[in-house]
């Protein structure tokens, strides 16, 4: 059977003919997945190419669902009736291939958990700000007193909480990996709040390949169903004049009525991009019918998420603030804009194709020094070394440039560098993988290397 001939289930039934269920990868979602399908009754098996950490072991374990890890063993692999596979696992990989020159059908663990859940779907993707819309979504829906779950990339395993739960909503973060083995899934309310490049490694290099996996949330979806979108976003405009979409729009931006039931300068959030964040929000909560008054109180007192824009400490008068989420370079360009003081910018990390030139501008206008932090600054080098000498003969003290291939450097270096008055913002562009477990990790050591200054 081919992934386009995969059809929907009533929900709670398991798919005819489908006996074993190979989870590949054992992080949240591939154990949450895991739980679940042994709770439905298939035979699983879990294998990751990597160590399953000791959390995750005792979960498959304490549920009798045999794993491995640190290899894939195929004879226990390519024997599977459904694979539902990690989203950090590529396309590409050679299992994986294998799987699909044979006709074995490779899904994302949301799209298997969907099929045992009536439950709304309240659904936000984007390059920028889906943690943060995400959040206020499901606080918002908190503060109205519904029975709501948090899911996909932040939260709990959407699998493990239909396993275990059984709420009435869930408000799902979904990357563009997620939503590339998503088919049969229907989001209740689809959130597409921008689209930038990003992840180009994973889509051969090609903008559209990435901008086709965002449009993917719109898929399935019906007039019953709601899709919100930035109406100013150029790539989301251009999209919305060549395809047409089945579900009832609901376009937001500076330049169409304005949703928002407070003024902007009453909102938690700060800076132009949490604006949009907040009309998104704003919209969704509309449509599943939240009260003014509740949203109004939400947008007022949501206090945001960690490692976005987030204020660790003043020393010595310089502020310090971990944007360690921004991996990359458009979420580097919010950040960017909401700097008020001369800036030092950290930067640096797993290059995912990136163009730095959207950031040139501001970086000019903003920052005082760059702070390279990463195992290969190359790229870093080559673009902004340019950009410093272009200032040369026009600027009295043109940018700096420190070079260091660690955090605890990239801190001194930024401390050294920085002035009474000055902001270090650690906003990377690059994903966390050279030096760090996660971006998490990585703001998490930033965070204590600044508390020892």
């Amino acid at each position: 059977m081919s992934k386009s001939d995969q059809s929907s289930l009533p929900c709670g039934e398991s798919r005819r003919g489908v006996r074993r269920i190979v989870v590949l990868g054992a992080g949240e979602s591939g154990s949450g997945a895991a739980i679940l399908a042994k709770e439905k009754g298939f035979d699983v098996f879990v294998s990751d190419c990597g160590t399953i950490s000791e959390p995750y072991r005792a979960l498959l374990d304490q549920n009798g669902v045999p794993w491995e890890d640190g290899k894939h063993s195929e004879e226990l692999i390519l024997n599977a009736d459904e694979v539902v596979k990690s989203p950090g696992i590529p396309l590409t990989a050679p299992l994986i291939l294998k799987l699909q020159a044979q006709g074995t059908p490779i899904i994302s663990e949301i799209e298997f958990a969907s099929r045992y859940t009536n439950a709304k779907m309240i659904c936000i993707t984007g390059s920028n700000g889906k943690t943060t819309t995400t959040s206020l979504i499901f606080y918002i829906l908190k503060q109205a007193g519904l029975n709501v779950g948090l899911a996909g990339n932040i939260g709990n395993s959407l699998a493990l909480q239909v396993a275990h739960e059984n709420h009435d909503y869930y408000v799902i973060e979904l990357s563009s990996f997620q939503l590339d083995n998503m088919y049969d899934f229907k989001a209740d309310v689809a959130i597409l709040l921008n689209i930038t490049p990003d992840h180009l490694d994973r889509y051969d290099y090609k903008f559209q390949n990435y901008v086709d996996a965002k449009f993917r949330i719109t898929r399935n979806q019906t007039k019953e169903d709601s899709f919100i979108y930035w109406a100013e976003d150029p790539v989301i405009d251009r999209e919305m004049k060549k395809i047409q979409l089945g579900a009832t729009l609901y376009p937001y931006g500076l330049s169409v009525p304005n949703p928002l039931p407070v003024s902007e300068e009453e909102l938690a959030l700060k800076g132009r991009h949490n604006v949009l964040n907040s009309m998104a929000a704003t919209i969704a909560a509309n449509v599943v019918g939240i009260k003014k008054e509740v949203i109004r109180e939400s947008l007022k007192t949501f206090q945001g998420v960690e490692h976005r824009l987030q204020y660790v400490a003043t020393v010595r008068g310089v502020r310090w603030i971990n944007d360690s989420k921004a991996t990359n370079v458009n979420s580097c360009w919010y950040a960017l804009e909401s700097m008020t003081t001369p800036t030092v910018l950290i930067l640096g990390g797993k290059d995912k194709g990136n163009d730095y030139s959207e950031i040139d501008e501001l970086v000019k206008e903003k920052c005082h020094t760059l702070v390279f932090m990463g195992l290969h600054n190359e790229k870093l080098h080559e673009h902004f070394s340019q950009l410093v000498e272009s200032q040369k003969s026009k600027v009295e003290r043109p940018i700096q440039i420190i070079d260091t291939n660690n955090l605890h450097d990239a801190v001194q270096a930024a401390y050294h560098a920085a002035h009474e008055g000055d902001t270090v913002l650690l906003s990377p562009c690059c994903a966390s993988f050279d030096l760090f477990k996660s971006y998490e990790d990585r703001g998490e050591q930033f965070m204590e290397a600044v508390r020892k200054l």
